[in-house]
């Protein structure tokens, strides 16, 4: 059932047996999803504030970088939240030659969100292109295992992905009942037979 929308998740004794789609319903014994299809088990836990930038040049001071990841600590600039610079290049497959990608964000603060990204914005130099967002950001209200919906967070304001990572392993702990075993990961094809 790819790319159909989840019309209801069919609910019995208290916990998910399935997905409806339209006339179709998919069995299933659990659900893993984010906070868009489940708005009634989630709660609002803050904001997110974006900038992704378009650039003609790396990020300066970088050493000509084809990347960088900068955390610009929070009490550095005054804040309670860190702010978050990641800029990228054609090397990785994301921009046409010559050209860069940089995401600054922020946990919002103030009524102020595109102010609050301005000291990790001033680390890129001339930018030809800005464009601004601002997200909610939702945590599920239950940890899932009665109902079976594991419901994860949505991305923060990191951009090194660790919170998202360990966002996955905790809906697999819960779901599984278990940590996942990292040695049992196989990196070859050799490994895997």
């Amino acid at each position: 059932m790819l790319d159909k929308p989840a019309d209801e998740l069919v609910m019995e004794d208290g916990h998910v047996v399935g997905v409806r789609s339209g006339g179709e319903t998919a069995k299933c014994k659990m659900v893993v999803c984010d906070p868009s299809y489940v708005p009634e088990r989630v709660k609002k836990a803050g904001q997110v504030a974006r900038c992704i930038c378009l650039m003609n040049h790396p990020v300066p001071n970088t050493k000509d970088s084809a990347s960088c990841q900068i955390i610009i600590p929070q009490h550095q600039v005054g804040r309670h939240s860190d702010i978050y610079v990641c800029a990228v290049s054609a090397s990785h497959q994301v921009a046409a030659k010559g050209w860069f990608v940089a995401m600054v964000s922020t946990t919002v603060e103030t009524d102020k969100p595109e102010a609050e990204l301005k000291v990790g914005l001033d680390l890129l130099g001339p930018v030809e292109e800005k464009f601004y967002s601002v997200a909610d950001l939702y945590e599920p209200t239950d940890d899932g295992r009665e109902s079976r919906i594991f419901v994860s967070k949505v991305f923060d304001a990191t951009t090194h992905f660790e919170t998202t990572c360990l966002d996955v392993l905790d809906i697999y702990k819960r779901s599984m009942g278990e940590d996942f075993d990292f040695s049992k990961v196989r990196h070859t094809l050799e490994e895997q037979e």
